[in-house]
Parts: C-alpha cells; structure tokens; sequence
C-alpha cells in the first residue's frame, strides 16, 4: 500500500492552526529549523525522524511541512506510517507559506543551514582557483579542480568533509537554551 500525503494550502493549514485542528510537524533538520520556522510548529528532523515525540493529540489533523515539499513528498510512506488516519502535506513547504505571506519566526541570530554554507564555502573556493590561475599563476587551477572532486564525492558517496569541518565550526555550535 503506497501512501500518500494530502496537499492542503498554506491558507487551509493555517486555519486549521488557528482553530487548533491540526499540529505542523517540520520535518527539516535542526540547523534549518532554528534559522527559520512556523510559529507553533513541532520540529521532527528527517535523520531523526522514528525516534522523535510528535506529541499528537488523538483527533488532530498532522501535516506535514519542509522547505519546498520535495522532502516530505520523497518520504510520504515514511512520514504517513506514523500518524494513525489521514496526514496531510504543506502545499509548497516554507517556500510556500512564505509566498502566501503567512507568519514565520525568523532567528538572524542563528547560523546559515550548514548546506548553505558549504555551498558558499565551495563557490567561494572554486571563484578564488580559477581568478588566482588567471591573475597569479595557471597552477592555482588546481583549487577548483580540489572543490569540484569534493563537490563529486560528496554527492556520490553522502559524505561531504567540508559540511564536517564546517558543522564543528564555533558559530555552528549550539548555544545554551
């Protein structure tokens, strides 16, 4: 049996906030999560996702909500085996909610989503190899071409070492609640 999350809009979830009818379950990872989220919303990361405490009270709608609806699309069974009756999907995630101007709680405070930063990390790198080659000397090539194998790596083994250095980085670690 596949199933399958109900599309609900942005309009029709936050009614069914408002009215209490429904819990929003984020299902991003923390780092996401504390940059930017829905006032209200349970944070349930996807790495995590069997072991967390949704905390549902029997009679709730659950939707389910990412940052663009591809996640929680890709994932649907998995999502859906842990909610008993219907579970529905944000139509267009956080993406979404935004473009309908719906409230969100933004932290400034809290670091960039750690893929944002490693794709800021490696642009930044492969920009600086190919402008040194150009104004210094051929050599420095070689730096883009580092980035680039890492970017292949990462992609096909799912281990990505810059995301590692970075996630240990002082502005990534957790501040005290």
């Amino acid at each position: 049996m596949t199933a399958v999350l109900t599309p609900l809009s942005p309009r029709d979830v936050a009614d069914r906030l408002n009215t209490g009818r429904a819990v929003l379950v984020d299902i991003r990872e923390p780092d996401e999560f504390a940059r930017e989220h829905l006032p209200g919303a349970v944070s349930a990361p996807l790495s995590t996702f069997e072991q967390a405490n949704l905390g549902i009270e029997a009679g709730r709608d659950v939707v389910f909500m990412c940052r663009s609806g591809a996640r929680t699309g890709a994932h649907c069974e998995r999502l859906a085996a842990r909610i008993d009756g219907a579970a529905y999907v944000l139509e267009g995630g956080l993406n979404g909610w935004k473009a309908a101007e719906q409230p969100v709680t933004v932290d400034r405070k809290a670091p960039l989503e750690l893929m944002r930063q490693v794709q800021i990390a490696a642009g930044g790198l492969a920009l600086l190899g190919a402008l040194l080659a150009w104004l210094v000397h051929p050599a420095f090539v070689a730096l883009s071409g580092f980035v680039g194998a890492g970017l292949l790596f990462a992609g096909i083994s799912g281990f990505c070492g810059m995301a590692r250095m970075l996630a240990v980085m002082p502005w990534n670690r957790l501040r005290a609640a």
